[in-house]
Order: C-alpha cells, then sequence, then structure tokens
C-alpha cells in the first residue's frame, strides 16, 4: 500500500509509529507513506523520528482539492488517511473520488442543526454528505471507510463483533467513553483536538431508537454512573453527539443506539461558558488586526495544547461498547473494551494515550486492507466488514481487546470471558 496520510499532529503521529510498532508482530505492508501536513517542518521532525526512507513528508493545504490529487499522482498512492479536524473531511474525500483512490477518516462529515427544534430533531446528520454519495463510489469501484478512529471505528467493531458472537437478539448498543485522567495543576484542560472538542460537546447529541428514528436531545443529557475496568471505576456520562449512533444503525439489528463519554461537571461547565461567550463559533470570522478567524480557530490557538499537556498527564482512558439483549434465552450484558495507559503510550509512540487509541482503529484497518482480508467498494462503516481479523490484530499493535459481563443471567459468563481475553491476549 502507497498511503496518503493528512495532518501530522497527534494521530497523524501516533499513526506513524503504531505502523513501525506493528510490523514487529505482524509482518510488513506498507511500501510508502506520505505524511502531509500545512506545516511541513511537522512532518519532516515526525518522518525524522521514524526513521524509515518510506516516511515522505510533504507540504500540503487540507483544504485544496487539486493539491491534494497532485500529491496522489506525485506518489502514485492508492489510498487516503485522512486525521486532519473534519471540517476538511468534504474536500479531502471529493479529492480522493477525483482521484479514484480509497479513502478512510477517523471522523465523519459534519452535522448542520435543525434550524427551529435543535434539541428534538436531526437535520443533516453526521456522515450524511458520504453517505449520500455511496452509489457513485460504487460505480467507480473505490471505497470509502468513514468513521474509523476508536470511537467511532474500534467501538463499532466491537458492536459487530457482538452481534456475530455474543447475541442472538440485541436490544441497546451503548457506546460508553470514560477515564481517570490527571493533568497536574489543571483542573479543566482539553485532552483531544480543542476544535473537535467543542463541536461534538456543543452539538445536540443524537440518539437512534428502532421505533422512532433519529433524534436529538439536550447537551449532556441522560447522565448515569458507568464503571470502567481497569481500575478506572465509577464515571459519570452524559449524551454527546458521536458517530456511532449514525453508523450502528446501518448493519446491526437492535433497539436503541447511544452515545456517551465521562465529561467532568467542571469541563461541562466550561464549555457552557465558551458557547455563551461565542467562543464556539466556526462558522463567523473576526478581525484580529490584517487576519481574519474565527472565535473558535483563536480558541484553539490560545489555550494549551493538548500535545502539551499529554506528556504530564497521567491515568489511563477506556472506550468500549456496552451490548445488552439475548443469548440462548437469557439475558445477556457485555461490554467489550480497550484500555490505555498515557504514560505508557507517551513512552512508545510519543504520544498520548487519547491520541494513540485513536490512530490504532485506522491502521489495522489498513493493515486488513493491504492484505485483501477487508475489501469493499462505495461509502461503508466499519460494520460493514468481518469483526474476527480486527479484534485479533489488535493485540499485534499493542492495543489488545477485553470483555466482561455486566448483569448477565447468561451462563457461560466466567468460561466466556476467560476464553475472549486468552484470544485477544488480554
Amino acid at each position: 500500500m502507497r498511503l496518503l496520510v493528512i495532518g501530522v499532529g497527534g494521530v497523524g503521529q501516533s499513526v506513524a509509529m503504531l505502523i513501525k510498532h506493528g510490523e514487529i508482530h505482524g509482518g510488513q505492508w506498507l511500501d510508502a507513506l506520505v505524511l502531509a501536513d500545512f506545516n511541513y517542518e511537522r512532518a519532516k521532525e515526525v518522518a525524522d523520528l521514524v526513521g524509515d526512507s518510506r516516511f515522505i513528508p510533504e507540504k500540503l493545504n487540507a483544504d485544496n482539492k487539486q493539491d491534494i490529487v497532485d500529491l496522489v499522482k506525485k506518489h502514485n498512492i492508492n489510498f487516503i488517511l485522512n486525521v486532519v479536524a473534519p471540517i476538511y473531511n468534504e474536500v479531502i474525500f471529493e479529492a480522493a473520488y477525483e482521484a479514484g483512490v480509497g479513502y478512510m477518516d477517523c471522523a465523519m462529515t459534519l452535522s448542520h442543526r435543525h434550524p427551529e427544534k435543535p434539541y428534538e430533531l436531526p437535520h443533516v446528520k453526521l456522515g450524511d454528505y458520504q453517505f449520500e454519495q455511496n452509489e457513485k463510489w460504487k460505480k467507480k469501484g473505490i471505497m470509502a471507510l468513514a468513521g474509523s478512529g476508536v470511537e467511532p471505528g474500534i467501538s463499532d467493531v466491537f458492536a459487530k463483533y457482538a452481534q456475530k458472537h455474543l447475541f442472538d437478539e440485541i436490544y441497546e448498543v451503548n457506546v460508553r467513553d470514560g477515564d481517570n485522567y490527571i493533568i497536574p495543576g489543571k483542573e479543566v484542560s482539553f485532552g483531544f483536538s480543542i476544535w473537535t472538542t467543542i463541536e461534538e460537546c456543543l452539538n445536540p447529541p443524537v440518539i437512534w431508537e428502532k421505533d422512532r428514528g433519529w433524534f436529538t436531545t439536550e447537551c449532556f443529557s441522560e447522565p448515569e454512573t458507568f464503571f470502567f475496568p481497569g481500575g478506572i471505576g465509577n464515571v459519570e456520562v452524559v449524551n454527546i453527539e458521536h458517530e456511532e449512533v449514525l453508523l450502528v444503525p446501518r448493519y446491526i439489528d437492535c433497539k436503541r443506539v447511544t452515545f456517551k463519554y465521562g465529561i467532568s461537571k467542571e469541563f461541562r461547565t466550561m464549555l457552557k461558558n465558551l458557547e455563551a461567550l461565542g467562543m464556539d463559533k466556526a462558522d463567523k470570522k473576526i478581525e484580529i488586526g490584517d487576519s481574519e478567524i474565527t472565535p473558535r480557530d483563536f480558541l484553539s490557538v490560545v489555550a494549551p495544547s493538548p500535545l502539551e499537556t499529554a506528556t504530564v498527564m497521567v491515568g489511563k482512558g477506556c472506550a468500549g461498547t456496552w451490548v445488552t439483549g439475548k443469548k440462548n434465552g437469557l439475558y445477556r450484558s457485555v461490554y467489550i473494551y480497550q484500555i490505555a495507559d498515557n504514560q505508557d503510550c507517551i513512552e512508545k509512540f510519543g504520544t498520548s494515550s487519547v491520541v494513540a487509541q485513536t490512530a490504532v482503529g485506522p491502521v489495522v484497518m489498513l493493515d486488513l486492507i493491504a492484505n485483501g482480508i477487508w475489501k469493499g467498494v462505495g461509502v461503508v462503516g466499519p460494520e460493514a466488514f468481518d469483526p474476527d481479523p480486527f479484534v485479533l490484530k489488535m493485540k499485534d499493535y499493542g492495543f489488545p481487546a477485553a470483555l466482561y459481563e455486566k448483569d448477565s443471567e447468561y451462563d457461560e459468563q466466567y468460561q466466556r470471558d476467560e476464553i475472549f481475553n486468552e484470544m485477544f491476549g488480554v
């Protein structure tokens, strides 16, 4: 595979480091990787860090479709991985189609809230722009794999695995993400892209129900306490907008799909205050001297960078999918998850666990595509493929999956847990 990675921030660096790490255990599948970023020096820094001539730095404006197409031709690229802010998704998606190459992103094209009832009805949903072009991509014989990070991405594969192996009937697919991260000296801080965090946290959360379809609620609605394994413990989680709710119902027969994330009350208050002050705006530019910038972009510049705070952050993050339903006539409740320790990821990859977890999903998927294990055309989500080779390969990249039963009646609980965790390297 000749791969173009657009965006060399924390996720882009993690992708490069994970590919090298995975080759030790899973074999080489990469012929060349072009690391492209608006900041050429940053791209070169990461290429030098990897220390492999197959990793080539390039300068690129992700907002210029023709520049992307030209870079694809220059390096004979056959697949694009988009790991920049989702505001650029449409341009990169269209460039991949025009160039006739495969496409993958970690977050789908953006939503637009309903003009009259934003907290009741969806309008333009996450990924609508992409899935509306499914037939066009099919006819051209190329694939766009949308939502391939950790959430969405790994969480969607876990849902598919549960459907294939663990349940006869599924009631709910509930993605739950929590952590015990602490950044010394900072009560609130951004652990991931500031731009993206504001986007997904302040947009109306979306929920799907079989009898109702997709609908929206108030921000941070339906708080619940969820127990996370690995020493994290109980964390309050709330609804936020996320792609799994748009992806899972397309492929998995169930009654309800939700996404909830552990956001502290202090962080929620900070985000709502930013919204009240208009600092969340990304569609209105203000003049600063001779330049124009949106309030959100300004905030992304002046707030402490997640890349900086990552080095001192301690704790673990858990991403997973909680599925309920029936197996052999008995009620079953299963949480399939992946845990990453921040300081461990800093040592191995030079990036935080948050971005390393995000990067491992697309890297494993690219591995499977390059080796002809995952095949497809059109616009698809991770649920479109066999989950087994993905879950097995996670351990090759240092991020094994795990499973535990939650309040199940299922009589093979202990045996099933032991088999799963032994098989997948926990």
